[in-house]
């Protein structure tokens, strides 16, 4: 046993000597510099975002629908812990990558201004993602454990979080006032840093809207709404078109190819449509799921694959034993037109998403403008990010399918005809669309006889297993103050 241990120390000492010296790039940099790291955190955040946005948030706001009888299925609420991992742990990984960023930038603050900007709204983007999907979560001790030895940090309240992220995008707007990035580090927006700026204060606005239905802080919230979208527009810009829509597009070169390559071509169409999604775009006569005019390949934009000529989809949330027949679905080809290779599936907020924020805030009274004006623009750029040569009217379209804005209407059925719309422009952006119903109860959807939860929609996910017995103390403080880590415990912003 001596000689096996004298062994190990001379094989240890053999390893670590002149280890930095030898393990150092004679030629660069040992620091990972921000045009560097930007690029990969933006493409693993949106790989985890994508992944989960198809086989949770879609199955969940019926999209789509993976048939079976199968214990765990997402589309009947059948939640298993099993799910909780991933963007957790991915989210969190990419934050130490965004920090770092913001770290090695403030050391020159003459260049790379822009840079730490621009990571303060991808750690507000992630960092919302998390409260949003888990509820309290580690916040400000979180991805500490390299510089401060934090290992068990405390989780923070959801209240605090939001509070602390609407003072990142304060500093951030402030930071994007001036500066520059290197084009090729950014593959979102070209090394355009007011449009960053814009995407940052929009964000913002998604956010503060998020709060404003929670009397504690909804005075604050409404406040700032006005003050971004009116009293002090010049100060805060916001995105003004598609073309401004903060999307990475996949361009299938080097890293930039979709994370929805990595899914079998079987596995990807192997769920069917959700009735509620496509019944809506079949009766509308919805260009987006249009053949003839601008198809190619006989497959649409949306990539959804047509059943016996029409389109039709399966009820969710359908009790075990029904089984029905699956029909529309969206069409897998690498080589074809297919969301596989869509270069707009890389969304993280579109032009059509902030329209709808503030036709809300236009109903409510929050700010002044047309509400039908911001619901007509944020429908047909919901339709024009897709095609952005349709010749249609918008308002003879909304005629056409029945959705135009009536403004006798009540402000629930025009909550309903916002949200409806907006459902359509959040297709393929994370969890919003969960967020979203969960936020509002709108669009109303369909309740399937064979749903678990009690019918109710799931208020979040549960933290992972593993937290349990990695942080204890911390996740019993949680749980306390939250209530039982189980997904029909409502998060803050949800609670009355």
């Amino acid at each position: 046993m001596k000689k096996i241990i004298l062994m190990l120390s001379i094989l240890l000492a053999s390893c670590t000597k002149d280890f930095q010296e030898i393990n150092t790039d004679p030629n660069g940099t040992p620091v990972a510099l921000p045009q560097q790291l930007l690029a990969p955190a933006l493409v693993s955040t949106l790989t985890y975002n994508m992944l989960r946005n198809r086989n949770f948030n879609n199955e969940l706001m019926q999209v789509t629908v993976d048939p079976s009888d199968a214990e765990g299925k997402v589309f009947r609420y059948d939640y298993r812990a099993t799910w909780a991992d991933y963007l957790y742990n991915g989210w969190y990984s990419e934050l130490t990558n965004f920090k770092d960023i913001y770290k090695i930038a403030s050391q020159d603050l003459n260049y790379n201004k822009s840079y730490m900007g621009i990571s303060l709204i991808c750690q507000s983007w992630i960092y919302s993602m998390l409260t949003d999907t888990y509820g309290d979560v580690p916040y400000f001790q979180s991805n500490l454990a390299k510089d401060s030895s934090i290992y068990e940090p405390r989780f923070d309240k959801q209240k605090d979080i939001y509070l602390d992220i609407f003072k990142k995008l304060e500093e951030a707007n402030t930071l994007l006032s001036v500066g520059t990035v290197i084009s090729g580090s950014d593959p979102v927006y070209g090394g355009n840093v007011q449009k960053w700026r814009k995407f940052g204060n929009s964000l913002y606005l998604r956010l503060l809207l998020r709060l404003s239905g929670k009397a504690e802080v909804s005075d604050s919230c409404i406040a700032k709404i006005k003050e971004i979208a009116e009293t002090n527009a010049a100060n805060y810009p916001i995105i003004a078109s598609n073309d401004e829509s903060a999307i990475l597009r996949w361009t299938g070169v080097g890293p930039y190819s979709s994370p929805y390559l990595s899914v079998r071509e079987q596995d990807f169409r192997a769920p069917g449509l959700g009735s509620f999604f496509i019944d809506h775009l079949a009766a509308w006569n919805d260009p987006r799921i249009d053949i003839p005019t601008y198809g190619t390949n006989n497959i649409n934009r949306w990539g959804i694959a047509p059943y016996s000529g029409t389109f039709q989809g399966i009820p969710s949330g359908y009790a075990p034993g029904e089984n029905p027949v699956k029909k529309s679905y969206f069409y897998s080809n690498t080589s074809a037109s297919s969301l596989m290779t869509e270069p707009l599936t890389g969304m993280m907020m579109n032009y059509a998403e902030l329209k709808f924020i503030l036709a809300e805030a236009a109903v409510k009274g929050w700010v002044s403008g047309s509400a039908e004006t911001y619901y007509n623009d944020g429908a047909l750029n919901s339709i024009t990010q897709w095609i952005p040569t349709w010749p249609v009217n918008i308002k003879t379209f909304l005629s056409a399918a029945d959705i135009e804005w009536i403004e006798s209407e009540t402000p629930d059925q025009k909550m309903e005809k916002i949200h409806l719309q907006k459902y359509y422009a959040l297709f393929l952006t994370d969890m919003e669309q969960w967020f979203e119903y969960r936020r509002t109860g709108h669009p109303v959807l369909p309740q399937g006889s064979g749903l678990k939860n009690n019918g109710v929609m799931p208020a979040r996910m549960t933290y992972p297993v593993y937290v349990q017995s990695t942080n204890p103390t911390n996740y019993k403080i949680a749980v306390a103050a939250q209530g039982p880590d189980e997904i029909s415990t409502q998060v803050w912003w949800q609670k009355p």
